[in-house]
């Protein structure tokens, strides 16, 4: 054991003093004219160290610099501006004069990708063969990076459009292992127009037939986007996927995608090429997709008041002159694509949807829904159709089939109050622009007939408001004490039209156990007024006087609904029906007098009664 003890001391002593050594023997400012001729002959970028090169010999043998710059050729602005850098280099090969750096660290970095910081080509500058390319520096000093380490950097970049980006927090951690096989770890952040998106990424890439083809693993992807117009609890999530890349066709590749958001969750693959008009593929399915959550939408909620309540962290930025919106920025416009998706459970504007399934297909800013259906509870809807967005206005055309669907549901998800229940059913084409729920009750068309089967409404029981009004009128008949279960439920049908926010009933056809009825009239969905009239017969429930009952039971009474829907007013008519059966009777009475007294001198004053009557 002493031995051991002994070889390892005597091991340390060697190291340390080797170390120390080459610490006084060797001035790191040695290699700041070779770095940057390397860099420069490599790469055409020039490197420029500022201050005094130092070493740093623990944990790690480093050189220390102070600031530095890298600039492409031509370019007014340093592509990479650093307070300061580290280089972790190997012991061994700077024994034999070789340098051999483990790992490069930028703190404090600045990177410009704007056009200030791309290379620039010098007038009248010869341009040389595509094929050309540096010379490999086969003797000599050898510079061999195997980790770069960005900490606590800024990203800048300027887009297309002139806009520019700050990604702040930038750390990258950028490993090869092998000869082209690296390992990246990065996380940052990203503030902009009151909304901060924080990322955080685990990958292994390939890129051994570089630039042919790259592959890439992304092990873990983590983000997280929070701030103003967006959901309280922001939107956050992960993702893993197998990603590729060709160069020949320009085409990519992404399997094995899992990707969740809030609640939702997809999965799939995807591929397309980027040529000169894009063509993407997507085949995705979805164990549960909640369109609320992504959204922020709460529909109805805990509020005592039906409609859409937004939970949003706060407005957006105030703009001073907004931007007009059209499509001519529409994805649809500029590339082209199929998307087959599956979802298993689905929740949208507060509907819980099962089985839907979307085939859709996009050439020349057309989409077709070539198929699009689902299950809401027992009932099954089909919406085939178009969305056309080639103009400035988004046009749409659907083919609606709905069989069984509850209504009531369907009535909050289109902010309309949910007073009408039961089973709906209808078939017919409806057109317009937008695709919001604000324009289908503004600005679409369309015609159906319609079937609603077990409907009851909640606030207006017709068999109850005319039995009551009749007897408040008469005491000659009277409705049931109690009513029957089930008497309110109704089956109606007829004719609806839809054009631009006006609802118009042209034949609505109602009947249940107890009364029939008819109705005309309209609602406007985007004022919110209703205009509905109503001719009601009660055709069971009465007691008492049996020719005002038989009357009853076959005279429709009018009813009136109309006013907004915050406060619906209604007005019944069943005077006027009670005068008639009075006139009726009198007429009945004085004909049997008159019979029976027509030599009498007032036989005449009583026909001319009757007529009057």
């Amino acid at each position: 054991m002493r031995r051991v003890i002994t070889t390892l001391a005597i091991l340390l002593v060697v190291i340390v003093a080797g170390m120390t050594a080459l610490v006084l023997l060797v001035d790191p400012n040695d290699f700041r004219a070779y770095m940057a001729q390397q860099v420069q002959q490599r790469s055409g970028y020039r490197l420029a160290l500022n201050g005094d090169l130092r070493w740093h010999v623990w944990p790690q043998l480093s050189i220390l610099s102070g600031q530095i710059t890298l600039t492409a050729p031509g370019a007014p602005q340093p592509v990479v501006t650093a307070s300061n850098m580290r280089l972790d280099v190997k012991l061994l090969p700077l024994f034999s004069h070789q340098l051999a750096v483990k790992q490069v660290m930028l703190k404090d970095a600045v990177i410009r990708l704007t056009p200030d910081s791309e290379a620039q080509r010098s007038v009248g500058a010869p341009v040389g063969p595509a094929d050309s390319s540096p010379s490999e520096i086969s003797r000599g000093w050898k510079f061999d990076i195997d980790d770069l380490h960005v900490v606590d950097s800024l990203l800048i970049w300027q887009q297309s459009n002139g806009e520019q980006l700050n990604i702040r927090d930038l750390n990258l951690q950028l490993s090869q292992h092998k000869r082209r096989q690296a390992h990246i770890e990065l996380s940052s952040r990203i503030s902009r127009n009151q909304r901060e998106l924080l990322v955080s990424l685990n990958a292994d890439a390939d890129l051994s037939r570089y630039p042919q083809q790259i592959s890439a693993a992304i092990n873990q992807f983590d983000y997280q986007l929070a701030g103003a117009d967006l959901p309280k609890s922001g939107l956050k999530g992960q993702a893993k996927m197998q990603a590729d890349w060709h160069s020949d066709g320009q085409s990519f590749s992404l399997k094995n995608m899992e990707v969740s958001a809030n609640n939702s969750q997809l999965e799939g693959s995807a591929s397309g090429t980027l040529a000169d008009r894009p063509k993407l593929t997507f085949n995705l399915h979805a164990p549960m997709l909640d369109m609320d959550s992504l959204f922020g939408l709460n529909i109805g909620g805990d509020s005592s008041t039906p409609g859409e309540e937004v939970q949003r962290s706060g407005p957006g930025p105030v703009i001073s002159q907004p931007v007009a919106r059209n499509n001519a920025d529409s994805p649809l416009n500029v590339l082209d694509g199929n998307l087959t998706l599956a979802v298993d459970k689905m929740r949208w504007r507060g509907m819980d949807l099962e089985q839907v399934a979307l085939d859709a297909s996009s050439k020349n800013g057309l989409l077709t829904l070539a198929t699009l259906t689902g299950q809401a509870g027992k009932g099954h809807f089909s919406l085939p159709g178009t969305v056309d967005v080639r103009g400035p206005q988004t046009r749409v055309a659907l083919q609606a089939s709905l069989q069984d669907i509850a209504v009531a549901p369907l009535l909050k998800a289109f902010d309309l109050p949910p007073s009408l229940s039961g089973e709906l059913s209808l078939t017919g084409d409806f057109s317009g622009t937008g695709l919001t729920v604000p324009s289908f009750k503004r600005s679409w068309n369309g015609s159906t007939q319609v079937s609603l089967a077990n409907a009851q409404l909640a606030e207006l029981d017709f068999q109850q408001m005319i039995q009551r009004a009749v007897e408040r009128s008469s005491n000659r008949v009277h409705g049931p004490s109690k009513p029957e279960a089930n008497s309110n439920l109704q089956q109606i049908k007829g004719g609806v039209t839809l054009n631009n926010g006006q609802l118009t009933f042209d034949d609505l056809q109602g009947q249940s156990s107890m009364l029939n009825y008819s109705g005309k009239g309209s609602i406007n969905l985007a004022e919110q007024q209703a205009d509905v009239t109503f001719g009601v017969t009660v055709t069971g429930g009465w007691q008492g006087d049996s020719e005002l009952v038989s009357r009853l039971q076959q005279t429709p009474v009018p009813l009136r609904i109309y006013g907004p829907w915050s406060g619906l007013k209604y007005s019944l008519q069943v005077d006027h029906l009670l005068r008639q059966q009075l006139q009726n009777e009198a007429k009945k009475r004085l004909k049997t007098w008159s019979e029976h007294n027509q030599n009498s001198n007032k036989n005449n004053s009583v026909q001319k009664l009757i007529k009057e009557l």
